[in-house]
This record gives C-alpha cells, sequence and structure tokens, in this order.
C-alpha cells in the first residue's frame, strides 16, 4: 500500500476536503506521475485519505492512500515543488497496516482566553468525570452523546493567555473530534470557556497508542 504523510497548516487549514484531494491528484500530475484510475464513463483516481480533516484544524500528521500507473515512483521534493503554502509532504512510503487498524488520534486544543486563565486543574477535573454528555453529530443527525468514553487520554497546561489541552480520542467507530472537548467545557464549566479555540492533529495511532503508519 502506497501512503503519503503530509501537514496541512496555516491559510491551507481553510481548504475544504474535495478542494484537498483535488490539489493532491494535480500535484500528482504536475510531479509526472501517473494515478491509477478506475475504469468506465467516470473514471476517478485511486486516492483516500484515512481520515478527513475538519475545516480549520491543523495537522501535521494526515495520511493519504494512493495507487500508481506505472513503476515510477513519487518524493517527498517532487510533490513538494508543485504543492502551495501551508500544504507540504513529510513522508513516502510503503506500508501493509490496513486503515481500520487506525483506531486513536493524538490532538493538542489550544484554548486562548482575552482574560484571566483559568487554573489548569479546573479542566483536569472536569474531564475526569465519568460521563460527558454533548450535542454530537451522528449518522441519524445531532444526538446528545457521552463522549467521555471516547476520551483515552488527557493532559492540560498553562500557557501565556491560553491553556494546552493535549488528548488521545477514538478515531473510528466510533471517532470523536476534539474541538468537543471544548464544547464540554462550555456546558459544565461556562466560567472557563475560551475565547477562541484551536485544533491541531499531531499523531494517528492504533489501539495500543502505538504511532500508525
Amino acid at each position: 500500500m502506497h501512503r503519503i504523510r503530509f501537514e496541512k497548516t496555516g491559510r491551507a487549514v481553510w481548504m475544504s476536503h474535495l478542494d484537498l484531494m483535488r490539489l493532491m491528484q494535480r500535484a500528482f500530475r504536475r510531479a509526472g506521475v501517473v494515478l491509477h484510475h478506475s475504469q468506465g464513463f467516470t473514471p476517478h483516481a485511486y486516492v483516500s485519505m484515512l481520515l478527513p480533516l475538519s475545516v480549520g484544524m491543523e495537522s501535521v500528521c494526515e495520511l493519504m492512500e494512493y495507487e500508481l500507473d506505472g513503476e515510477l515512483a513519487v518524493t517527498p521534493e517532487a510533490l513538494n515543488a508543485v504543492l502551495p503554502e501551508g500544504v507540504r509532504v513529510l513522508e513516502v512510503y510503503e506500508s501493509t497496516r490496513k486503515a481500520r487498524e487506525l483506531r486513536r488520534l493524538r490532538a493538542l486544543l489550544t484554548l486562548e482566553y482575552d482574560g484571566a486563565v483559568p487554573e489548569p486543574a479546573a479542566i483536569t477535573t472536569l474531564l475526569e468525570r465519568p460521563e460527558l454528555v454533548v450535542e454530537k453529530r451522528t449518522k441519524r443527525g445531532m444526538a446528545e452523546t457521552d463522549i467521555r468514553p471516547m476520551l483515552h487520554a488527557y493532559h492540560v497546561e498553562a500557557a501565556p493567555g491560553a491553556l494546552l489541552l493535549t488528548c488521545e480520542v477514538s478515531a473510528q467507530e466510533p471517532s470523536l473530534n476534539p474541538m468537543l472537548l471544548a464544547a464540554a467545557i462550555e456546558r459544565y464549566l461556562p466560567e472557563a470557556k475560551p475565547d477562541f479555540v484551536r485544533c491541531r492533529r499531531l499523531e494517528m495511532l492504533d489501539e495500543q497508542g502505538e504511532v500508525f503508519r
């Protein structure tokens, strides 16, 4: 299985999933590498993102699978030469691991405050609750959901004007958008509601919490 690990940062975070897919396919063409396409009247390239990234979120660990026609390989340097600012390929490699083995995600939430910054212990105490019910999008629409079972690890520390919340959450079946932790703070601890929240994916993990490649 051919895979690419890349980052999406800066202004590129506002690029949609479909725009990103088109961008990566154009990058292959401009790098002179031919992607394998399906047959039929509407052929499409065999490329897929393992965990599509929400608009507005940064990541330094995105994974994309692809298939090629021919033996010409692609390199990070060739792709980066034709990619825009904010999208940068970090690694091109072969893997035998199945996408279903990707089970967890490590992320960093930066909770920014215009005024006084709450004590980290207040957020830690909240996350230690046995139940955290928030409104979460499901296959049937929005529903009140207990997200606590999907939160596997967390650490909160203070920074100038902010709290840094590093978390490890479920990535598939079920999945938890780390931004819902900010929603839990707003619901259960409104006095600690941040004025702005930024999220960055740090690493993709398997069920044991080991790096997934």
